[in-house]
C-alpha cells in the first residue's frame, strides 16, 4: 500500500479537491497511473495476489519495451480484502490521491457500487476480476468492460456444448447465493429454452458451504444429466461431487472461468474425472504458446522462487494487455483522457495477444470467445476440449 504521494499527484488533486472533485486525467504529465483494488487479505486472497500480480507484470513489461509514447505506467494497488465497504473506500482514496487514468476493481459488487461515479464523476477506463453481463452494458457502464465473455457468455457455450453432445439433456445449475453467482442465471434459463434443454433444477449455496446434502439429493431425484457450478472457486464444489458420485450419479460436472483452476482439480483428485469448463485464456503449463513463453521467461528472471502461474494471474495478465493496447492507441490519437480509452477500446479489433488468448475483437464492453477444457486427471491440468467458442 502507498504511504507517500509525490509531489506531482498533490499539484493535480488538491486543486480538485478544492472545486470540490478530484481534478481530471492529467495527460501532460511523466507518468502514466493505473489504480487497483485487489483482495489481498480475505477469502479470495489467494486469487487476489495472482491478479494483481499478472496486472502488474503486464504493465511493466510494457515500461520494459518503452512505456507509452515515452511516457512510464505507474501501478498503484490497495487491499479491498473482498469487502464491499472497504474496499470502495480504497477506490476513493486511491482516485483522490493519485487521479489515475485506469483503475481494476476486485469484484462483481465493487464494480456495480462505482459504476454510476465512474461514469458521472471520474470517467476513467475500469474492468476488474468480475464478468458480469451487468458490467458489460455500454448504456450504463460505458466506461467499464469485461476482459473477457461475461459469465452468461460462459453459460451459453457450455450449454451449446451440451446441447451437440446430448440433445434435449436435463440440466441443473448451481450457484452461489451472492451476485456473482446469480449474476448469469436469468440469460442461462432463457439459453435452455432456446436450445431445448430440460432445466430440471436450481441448487443454491452459500460459498464455502459444508452441507450440501438436500442440494443433492434434489440433484438425485430430477436425475441431472449435466450441472454447471457458478459463483465458487472450491467449495463446496468437491464435496458436491463426492456426494454425487457416493449416490452412483453420472452427473458429468462443469464451471465457468473461477470454476476452471488447477487448484480445483488439486481439491477433486480422481473425482474430477469428466470435469470440464470455460476459459478465455490459455494456461501456464502449454509451453508452445508464445506469450506463455514470455510470461515464464519474466516470471523466472524476476521472481525466480515462482514457479507456476494460476488462471487468476493470466486473467490479471491479459487485462493489462488489453489497457496498454488502449493507451497506446489514445495516446497516439492525442486523447490521453477517459474518453479517449474508451474509444480505443472500441477500436480493438483482432488484437494479438501472442496466443494468451484468441485474437481479441471488442464488442458491447466485453471480449466474448472462450474454450472449453476438460480435466486431465492422471496430469492434473486442463486440456483443450473445443476450439475458441463464442455464443453466437
Amino acid at each position: 500500500m502507498r504511504s507517500k504521494v509525490c509531489w506531482l499527484a498533490i499539484l493535480f488533486v488538491i486543486p480538485g479537491l478544492m472545486l470540490g472533485g478530484p481534478a481530471g486525467p492529467v495527460s501532460a504529465s511523466d507518468v502514466i497511473k493505473v489504480g487497483a483494488v485487489q483482495p489481498i487479505t480475505g477469502r479470495f486472497a489467494f486469487a487476489g495476489g495472482n491478479i494483481s500480480a499478472g496486472l502488474k507484470d503486464a504493465l511493466m513489461m510494457a515500461n520494459e519495451a518503452g512505456g507509452i509514447d515515452g511516457k512510464k505506467i505507474e501501478y498503484i494497488m490497495e487491499d479491498g480484502q473482498y469487502k464491499l465497504d472497504v474496499a470502495t473506500a480504497a477506490f476513493k482514496r486511491i482516485m483522490t490521491r493519485d487521479n489515475p487514468l485506469i483503475m481494476y476493481g476486485e469484484s462483481t459488487g465493487l464494480g456495480k457500487a462505482m459504476g454510476p461515479e465512474i461514469m458521472n464523476r471520474y470517467k476513467i477506463l475500469y474492468s476488474s476480476t468480475s464478468f458480469s453481463g451487468e458490467l458489460a452494458d455500454a448504456k450504463a457502464n460505458p466506461f467499464v468492460f469485461v476482459p473477457g465473455p461475461t459469465y452468461a457468455d460462459m453459460f451459453g457455450i457450455l450449454l451449446k456444448y451440451i446441447a451437440q453432445e446430448k440433445p434435449g439433456a436435463k440440466v441443473a445449475f448451481f450457484y452461489s447465493d451472492t451476485e456473482f453467482g446469480k449474476d448469469p442465471i436469468p440469460y442461462a434459463r432463457e439459453m435452455c429454452k432456446t436450445l431445448k434443454l430440460d432445466l430440471v433444477a436450481e441448487a443454491v449455496a452459500q460459498v464455502g458451504a459444508v452441507d450440501v446434502t438436500s442440494q443433492v439429493l434434489d440433484l438425485k431425484r430430477k436425475n441431472a444429466e449435466y450441472v454447471i457450478f457458478q459463483g465458487f472457486v472450491i467449495a463446496p464444489v468437491a464435496t458436491v461431487i463426492k456426494q454425487c458420485r457416493d449416490f452412483g450419479m453420472k452427473t458429468k460436472f462443469m464451471g465457468t472461468f473461477w470454476g476452471t483452476t488447477k487448484m480445483l482439480l488439486d481439491e477433486l483428485g480422481p473425482l474430477a474425472e469428466g470435469y470440464m469448463g470455460v476459459n478465455p485464456y490459455n494456461f501456464w503449463w502449454m509451453e508452445d504458446v508464445p506469450m506463455i513463453q514470455k510470461i515464464q521467461t519474466y516470471t523466472k528472471k524476476n521472481y525466480p522462487d515462482v514457479k507456476f502461474r494460476p488462471n487468476s494471474y493470466m486473467q490479471g495478465f491479459a487485462t493489462g494487455l488489453i489497457f496498454v493496447e488502449c493507451l497506446k492507441r489514445a495516446a497516439k490519437a492525442g486523447d490521453l483522457t477517459g474518453e479517449g480509452l474508451v474509444k480505443a477500446l472500441q477500436s480493438i479489433k483482432d488484437m494479438d495477444t501472442g496466443g494468451l488468448t484468441a485474437p481479441l475483437t471488442w464488442k458491447d464492453n466485453k471480449f466474448p470467445v472462450a474454450k472449453i477444457w476438460k480435466a486431465n486427471v492422471e496430469k492434473k491440468i486442463f486440456e483443450p476440449a473445443s476450439d475458441w467458442m463464442t455464443v453466437e
